[in-house]
């Protein structure tokens, strides 16, 4: 069933697009004939390079994978005939390549091109930040002229999840450099719908439609401008000068009845979570467990989400519904937390703030600057920790910086992928010292079957309620503002960011003028 927030932006849209009759209201762009569009995207990207991590869920705009992600979150083949098939051990995947797609540079593809390219995220030469994500895949063979074999030093369940990775020429890979040092990082050649006209370090980027690429986008030019705060995204729809852009719910709120605008709502696997120090006051276990049942998930949802978001007890995508365990919730609960910590020997003060042999339960929780959601996730935080005796300050931070500081300060992440829940969950909690936790996650992603995988991650998260490493507060839904002007919006499920890669612009190729 639809949540309200969802079955309201569908509403929304189709009334808006009832209506739409006589002349649509002007682009940003000023162009007519609404054939380019001008986004916002909040994050600019380090490098336009797949191999340094550019637009990992497959959508790049400039290039394509073997498979990429529909709607609905299933795989479909691009630049392969079909769907890669497994072996009977599971240890090694084959796939047969497209013949006819071209780089935009004239240059036809083929199976030399997707040997250099995985041949050079394996290559220590190249240092991809996507090797530690790629740590089962050991070769990779070419079978005959139009087939591929991937070789796995392990069998791994969503490894079709990885081939939607971004298909590189192989001439630009010939000689191996550090991905740092790429070519492709400021001048990328893909088979994708468009190719890089400019951009602006700092600014925007756009992106012009790729003539070789058939059929040609009937948007011929999207720019895209960096902006980090969603209050500036919000103000810059308002005064014309962008077409769409992501919001917070409160913002996008603002423009629920305009006549130019729709609200668009993607459900989202973008989990908001607080990190703990593994020293200090959050090194004990009763505190750890004391906040999770000190945070009230539900007035988090009603409040600083308006509503467009899920409560969060464990890091489990809720969009992955198959997985999830119903009964590993935190109920709210804070006279039980503070009994608990009250029995862990953490006494309460004259101040209100509990210590335990001149400790003070206190606490710098550190979030990313920008984003008004977040910080309104913080200020909550620090409140109902309080009540419980928990004293916790608060520390904008760079983005950027956030990681750097984890090892010593709680910090509010997002993260979360909708397609499969290893992706996530793994990087996040594979490595805990805790086996009952640690143990099911392993399991999860070796087994093929199905209805295994699921019985494993309920397990994970029985046992993760027991022993909270983080406090997972909510899953925040996407809300976005688009101008009126174009039709092809299709609904996704997001992931934990908010750019152009995907989100609403996924299928930005086949959208079509009003």
């Amino acid at each position: 069933m639809l949540r309200p927030s969802l079955l309201l932006s569908i509403i929304l849209l189709l009334g808006v697009c009832a209506a739409c009759t006589g002349t649509p209201t002007p682009s940003a762009s000023g162009q007519p004939g609404n054939t380019a569009m001008v986004l916002s995207d909040p994050t600019e990207p380090t490098s336009l390079d797949p191999l340094a991590g550019y637009a990992s869920d497959g959508s790049a705009k400039i290039f394509q994978g073997l498979l990429e992600h529909q709607a609905d979150g299933t795989l479909a083949p691009v630049l392969a005939k079909a769907l890669p098939v497994p072996s009977a051990d599971g240890r090694s995947w084959t796939i047969s390549v497209a013949t006819g797609p071209k780089f935009s540079d004239g240059t036809p593809f083929g199976v030399p091109d997707v040997l250099a390219t995985y041949r050079a995220l394996l290559d220590p030469v190249v240092n991809s930040p996507l090797r530690a994500e790629y740590s089962m895949l050991t070769s990779v063979d070419q079978v005959n002229a139009s087939t591929v074999r991937f070789n796995l030093a392990y069998p791994y369940a969503p490894f079709p999840q990885l081939l939607v990775l971004g298909i590189l020429p192989a001439v630009a890979l010939a000689t191996p450099v550090p991905v740092s040092q790429s070519p492709v990082n400021t001048k990328p050649v893909g088979t994708g719908p468009y190719l890089l006209s400019s951009w602006s370090k700092g600014q925007d980027m756009v992106l012009a439609a790729n003539p070789k690429y058939t059929p040609v986008p009937k948007i011929k030019k999207v720019t895209v401008v960096f902006d980090g705060s969603d209050t500036d995204r919000a103000a810059q729809l308002r005064a014309g000068k962008l077409d769409g852009a992501a919001v917070s719910p409160a913002q996008a709120a603002t423009f629920a009845k305009s006549d130019a605008f729709t609200v668009l709502v993607d459900p989202a696997a973008d989990l908001r979570a607080i990190t703990l120090p593994s020293t200090g006051v959050a090194a004990d276990p009763a505190v750890r467990l004391a906040l999770n049942e000190a945070v009230d998930r539900s007035t988090l949802v009603k409040g600083a989400l308006a509503g467009d978001a899920l409560a969060a007890s464990t890091p489990m995508p809720s969009v992955l519904p198959e997985f999830v365990e119903t009964s590993a919730t935190f109920d709210y609960d804070p006279t039980k937390a503070a009994s608990a910590l009250q029995a862990a020997g953490w006494v309460a003060q004259d101040d209100g703030v509990r210590a335990r042999s001149g400790q003070p339960a206190a606490l710098t929780l550190d979030y990313p600057t920008g984003d008004s959601v977040d910080e309104a996730l913080a200020k909550a935080f620090v409140a109902d920790a309080a009540v419980v005796g928990v004293a916790v300050t608060t520390a904008p931070v760079p983005p950027d910086q956030l990681a750097a500081k984890q090892a010593t300060d709680a910090t509010l992440i997002s993260t979360g992928n909708p397609f499969d829940p290893d992706l996530s969950l793994y990087p996040l909690l594979g490595a805990s010292p805790d086996p009952a936790v640690a143990d099911p996650l392993n399991a999860g992603r070796h087994t093929l079957d199905p209805g295994q995988r699921s019985v494993d991650y309920r397990q994970f998260q029985r046992a993760y309620i027991a022993n909270p490493s983080l406090v997972c507060l909510v899953f925040v839904d996407h809300e976005y503002v688009m101008r009126d002007d174009w039709t092809g919006y299709q609904q996704v499920v997001d992931g934990s960011t908010e750019d152009v890669t995907w989100g609403p612009w996924w299928n930005l190729d086949q959208w079509i003028p009003r």
